[in-house]
């Protein structure tokens, strides 16, 4: 048996598809077929049931399923033990954090980080936070930047950095002109909504009193497309402030103050508190605590 065997194996296991499985790890279905043919040879038993047009694993398949887990994670490990032997950075770093964050928040972060660690190649998962938190869980990635509150208890979790959540409007919105605004203004002009996420969760529970009223002109799946369509005075929208600086500063649209409410969004640095942390990683935490999102000493 050798690594691309069991790492096919695995792939197999969990996508339920040969074909699937091929397309993860870069090798034609009849390849597939080939290695998990010379493994159930090695081991005298069938490891999948082919019968039906999902594959499933046999028992046996089941119980060599947590030891290939096993193998694969120890192979992981030692790697980055030996990486770690001489305490210089390099090898993989494995982050996780939404499309957001890594858009307008950590850029320069990153560039820092690769100016400082130019050896070490990052690879980005791009999530939302509960996903990420099964990424950490399950130790598919190193560190996670996740929007709290996040409960884990197989996780150490640290706050990082507090964004004020405004309301983004056009320069030529009525409302540009003040430097507060209230709900009951803020709902007499058509409202772009986030599909999903944080700040949605917040908007339902600022707007629900006003429902009734409520102009719910769009809801769109990202907040680079909610930007864009207030900037050209399609709506209004609730947006972090860190992530609209460009906008503002181009003078294309401004943030507004709510007159009645103070909402925040907060990131946290998430890794598994059970497993030693490799020279990468650790050079990562320590530049973010002393960066910050922002890229700026916070020290």
């Amino acid at each position: 048996m050798d690594f691309d065997q069991l790492i096919t194996f695995l792939e197999v296991a969990k996508q339920g598809s040969f074909s699937r499985a091929g397309d993860k790890v870069f090798r034609s279905q009849s390849a597939v077929s080939a290695q998990i043919r010379q493994l159930e040879q090695e081991y005298g038993d069938r490891l999948l049931d082919r019968s039906g047009k999902t594959v499933k694993l046999t028992p046996a398949g089941q119980v060599f399923y947590d030891y290939a887990e096993r193998l694969k994670q120890l192979r992981e490990e030692s790697l980055m033990a030996v990486a770690d032997h001489s305490r210089t950075p390099h090898g993989t770093l494995r982050v996780g954090a939404n499309e957001a964050t890594c858009l307008y928040v950590l850029p320069e972060l990153f560039a820092e980080y690769c100016r400082l660690y130019p050896p070490v190649r990052i690879n980005i998962y791009r999530n939302f936070s509960y996903k990420i938190v099964e990424k950490l869980e399950n130790g598919s990635i190193d560190v996670g930047i996740l929007t709290l509150p996040i409960q884990s208890p197989s996780l150490e979790i640290q706050p990082i950095f507090r964004d004020k959540l405004m309301l983004m409007v056009s320069s030529s919105n009525p409302l540009a002109k003040h430097k507060t605004a209230a709900v009951r203004d803020i709902i007499k002009h058509p409202v772009l909504l986030p599909k999903t996420g944080h700040t949605r969760r917040l908007m339902d529970k600022l707007f629900r009193p006003y429902r009734e009223e409520l102009q719910v002109r769009m809801e769109l799946p990202s907040i680079g497309m909610i930007k864009s369509f207030v900037a050209a005075d399609l709506g209004v929208s609730l947006v972090s402030a860190s992530f609209a600086r460009d906008e503002v500063a181009s003078g294309r649209a401004k943030l507004i103050d709510l007159e009645d409410a103070e909402l925040f969004r907060e990131l946290g640095l998430a890794y598994r508190r059970d497993r030693t942390l490799s020279c990468a990683t650790t050079a990562f935490v320590d530049l973010l605590r002393k960066l910050g999102p922002s890229g700026k000493n916070t020290r």
